[in-house]
Formats: C-alpha cells, sequence, structure tokens
C-alpha cells in the first residue's frame, strides 16, 4: 500500500492479544510468533524498495505494562497490568535515527526516570516526522484552544536523524 501512495496504514492484530491481563505465560509466546516475523518482514521489504525512510513506523501500546505480576480472582494464571508511568514504543524509518535508545526507567522498570517524555511529546515527534507542526493543529472551541497535544507537546529531537 505505501508502494502505491497510500499515506497512512495501520495495522493490528485483532482481539488486542498485547493486553495480556491473565495467562502471560503461554499466551505470549504465541502472539510473538504472530508478530515478530511479519514485522522484520515489513521491514525488511521496505528498505529493499527504498521506502523505509520515508516510511514512520510506529510501534506502540496504549500503556507499558508493569514489571510485576498481576493476579485476579478466578483468573487462571497471571498476567500484568498497565503502567502507565513508563511505556515502551518501537520506532523506525520516516526520518527516526536508527539503533537509539531514549529513556530509561528505575531500576524495578516500574517509572520512567532519564529522559522522561510524555505522550503528547510523541504526538508532536511522530507529527514533526510526517512534516506536520503540532502547534499548528489548534482549533478553538468554546473561548478554548484545542489541538491533539494539548497545551504540551515537544518534539524529541534526540531520536531524530
Amino acid at each position: 500500500m505505501v508502494a502505491r501512495g497510500v499515506r497512512f496504514v495501520l495495522l493490528f492484530l485483532n482481539s488486542l492479544p498485547w493486553d495480556n491481563h491473565t495467562n502471560i505465560k503461554s499466551a505470549l509466546p504465541g502472539i510473538c510468533r504472530r508478530t515478530d516475523k511479519p514485522a522484520a518482514a515489513l521491514v525488511t521489504d521496505l528498505k529493499r524498495r527504498g521506502l523505509l525512510d520515508s516510511t514512520l513506523l510506529v510501534w506502540n501500546g496504549e500503556f507499558g505494562r508493569l514489571p510485576i505480576s498481576q493476579f485476579q480472582t478466578g483468573k487462571p494464571a497471571a498476567g500484568r497490568d498497565h503502567n502507565p508511568y513508563a511505556f515502551s514504543v518501537w520506532m523506525a524509518g520516516g526520518g527516526i535515527k536508527g539503533g537509539t535508545v531514549y529513556g530509561a526507567t528505575d531500576e524495578f522498570g516500574m517509572r520512567a526516570v532519564e529522559n522522561r517524555a510524555h505522550v503528547r511529546d510523541l504526538h508532536a515527534t511522530i507529527l514533526h516526522l510526517m512534516g506536520l507542526d503540532h502547534e499548528q493543529l489548534t482549533f478553538r472551541h468554546s473561548g478554548r484552544d484545542f489541538r491533539l497535544t494539548d497545551v504540551g507537546g515537544r518534539v524529541i529531537h534526540d531520536i531524530i536523524a
């Protein structure tokens, strides 16, 4: 689709398999098998066709995951609950500096402690890489300015090539 000029493509697995609140030990290996090779093939194919530099790949979930097990009454096995204090995003192509790690968590993986970024910063950076200034995407409604990055958002230049 990208080779044909489609500007935005969203790929996802149905049934939210990454939302591992239970059975992570038995479920996660299968989910990884369903995604690892196709994701690697996508990057390889885009690079082979000369499209990786102009295609931004963003892989993330809606939350990070806690570094501790989550047990739920009546559920067969442990999982990992949402972590709003630390999350990982994998990005490639489209102006991203390859091999870059930005930020770090504490020794438990519980909270971001180094180069902390808000989701608004991620959105501002993605928009910047797409050639859009997030601050220009402002509209007034009921006497207040609104935009995707709300009142914050900064471009994370350290991850841009």
